[in-house]
Parts: structure tokens; C-alpha cells; sequence
């Protein structure tokens, strides 16, 4: 019985890192900002796909924007494609903007130049 409770112990353990996950305490969840620019970058990737996306300011200044996604397979699941984006693709995103002010956020949706939208679940 308690080689038994040891192993499960050793399981239960070994999960937690599978589950650990950042915060997403960084972004301003209630405020949705929509703005449009032209994207620089889009990578692939896990745990999270990105997108860099040259557009303005507050101010009018233009700057790139890390916009951070959900993975990949989520992606597929909500309709992406690796494919999707391209640099040089004018874009509307909707995004939460980082709380710092810095120029990030986490994407919620982005408009494509043939008027598709594809949503960040």
C-alpha cells in the first residue's frame, strides 16, 4: 500500500510542470484596443504562436508589436493555419494591451486583407 501511495505521489508530481502555465495578469483584459498595421512576423511556435505587427501608437508613433497567441494546436482548432499570416499582410488586431503600456498584448482577434477573420481561442 504505501509503494502504492509513492508512486502516485511520483505521478501527481511529474503532472504539475505538464500543467504549469503563465499568468496573464500582464494584460489589461477588460480593455480591447483595435488598431491596423502590416505584420513583420509570425512565428509558429509552442507554447505560444507570435505575431509582430508594425502600427501606431497612442502617440502616432509607429513601433512593432508582439502580439502573443494561444498555441498552435489551438489555433488549428479555432481555423489557422501556419500559413495564415505573412509579413507584409495589412491586418486589423484586436488585442488586450499589456499593462506597462509597452507595445504588446495578448491578440484577440485579427482581421485579414480578404476580410477573414481568425480569432485567438
Amino acid at each position: 500500500m504505501r509503494i502504492k501511495s509513492v508512486a502516485m505521489l511520483a505521478v501527481a508530481a511529474l503532472a504539475v510542470p505538464a500543467i504549469a502555465h503563465h499568468s496573464f495578469a500582464m494584460f489589461d483584459m477588460k480593455k480591447d484596443v483595435t488598431a491596423e498595421g502590416v505584420v513583420t512576423d509570425f512565428r509558429w511556435t509552442n507554447p505560444h504562436a507570435w505575431m509582430h505587427v508594425d502600427m501606431a501608437d497612442k502617440s502616432g508613433t509607429r513601433a512593432n508589436w508582439a502580439l502573443e497567441m494561444t498555441s498552435p494546436n489551438n489555433l488549428v482548432l479555432s481555423g489557422w493555419r501556419r500559413s495564415s499570416l505573412k509579413p507584409g499582410d495589412k491586418v486589423t488586431v484586436t488585442y488586450h494591451p499589456l499593462l506597462n503600456g509597452k507595445t504588446g498584448g495578448s491578440l484577440v482577434k485579427v482581421v485579414l486583407p480578404d476580410s477573414k477573420i481568425l480569432e485567438n481561442k
